[in-house]
């Protein structure tokens, strides 16, 4: 991972990709670790997931328990380590339209490319499990304006989500989609359709940019990139590219440790302490410090300031 790059931000950098009209992919991480292995894979954006960093920081599901410095405080690290757009969720913005204001700036101020902020009642939930309430639909667009308004004509990338199909159905989620991007909105995000014939209506009655949704084992129709970029959806979110591996690995890692009696089952990986190092930037950090010694070596020298 190369660290963060200078020059346009990285809204700047996702509103290009947007605009270039195939669908971009967002690859879901939950910590820099994360975000360093699908960075090296080749994923040129990043997502940060809200049920990640719930379970893997906090050890809590994704019940609306994730505050706003600790979602802050992954996003800051993400996007610092990151070389590429990175998206965040920010669930409900956190409370009302001044806590919504709040967090847009805060997050602007992190380099976030862009936000995702939905329309659920607090405390909120996972968008492909059961029980869920939003808030009426002028509220939503309210705190969609206010969040239009505090990224003060930046870069910063707004993604509105709706999960009223769970609740409303399709027909109130397309509207409240329309309504947000009415309102300032870049993207509509249309949570948890459930068939072929919901998807198709998204992609075609939503008025503007919407995002797809590719929560695997969830509520809506698996399908390919190819297929949602015929489809004309503008952003893909894969949410559980790492999350479900990293769970798979690790439980079966450990118990073949545990048979073994000894750590000979990781010697299989063929990884070294140096490559871990190497994945989020060893070579460039000693290269940093050997800059900085070579510099104070060429001030200390006295015969370096002899003029001949």
């Amino acid at each position: 991972m190369a660290g963060a790059t200078g020059g346009a931000t990285g809204g700047a950098r996702l509103r290009e990709r947007l605009a270039a009209g195939s669908v971009v992919v967002a690859a879901s991480c939950y910590d820099c670790l994360s975000a360093a292995i699908l960075e090296e894979a080749g994923f040129s954006c990043l997502s940060i997931s809200g049920a990640g960093v719930a379970a893997s920081h906090l050890g809590v599901p994704d019940l609306g328990l994730v505050s706003l410095p600790e979602m802050l405080h992954v996003a800051r690290a993400v996007t610092r380590a990151a070389s590429v757009p990175v998206v965040a969720d920010i669930d409900t913005g956190f409370g009302g339209t001044l806590n919504v204001i709040r967090t847009i700036e805060e997050f602007a101020a992190a380099g976030v490319a862009a936000v995702h902020l939905e329309d659920q009642q607090f405390p909120k939930r996972c968008g492909h499990i059961d029980g869920k309430s939003v808030i009426e639909t002028d509220e939503f667009v309210r705190k969609i304006r206010a969040a239009h308004t505090a990224r003060a004509g930046g870069d910063l990338v707004l993604i509105a989500r709706t999960d009223a199909i769970a609740v409303h159905g399709i027909d109130d989620a397309i509207e409240r989609a329309n309504r947000t991007l009415a309102a300032g909105a870049d993207i509509a995000f249309v949570e948890a359709p459930t068939d072929m014939s919901q998807v198709a209506r998204i992609a075609r009655e939503v008025e503007g940019p919407a995002m797809y949704n590719l929560a695997t084992g969830g509520k809506s129709p698996s399908l390919t990139f190819s297929e949602l970029d015929e489809l004309g959806f503008a952003l893909v979110v894969v949410p559980t590219v790492a999350f479900y591996p990293a769970i798979h690995a690790i439980r079966e890692a450990a118990r073949a440790v545990l048979d073994a009696g000894s750590e000979e089952p990781l010697r299989r990986f063929g990884l070294q302490p140096m490559d871990l190092f190497e994945l989020v930037g060893m070579s460039r950090w000693l290269e940093r410090d050997r800059a900085i010694l070579l510099e104070s070596e060429s001030v200390d020298d006295p015969l370096a300031e002899v003029v001949l």
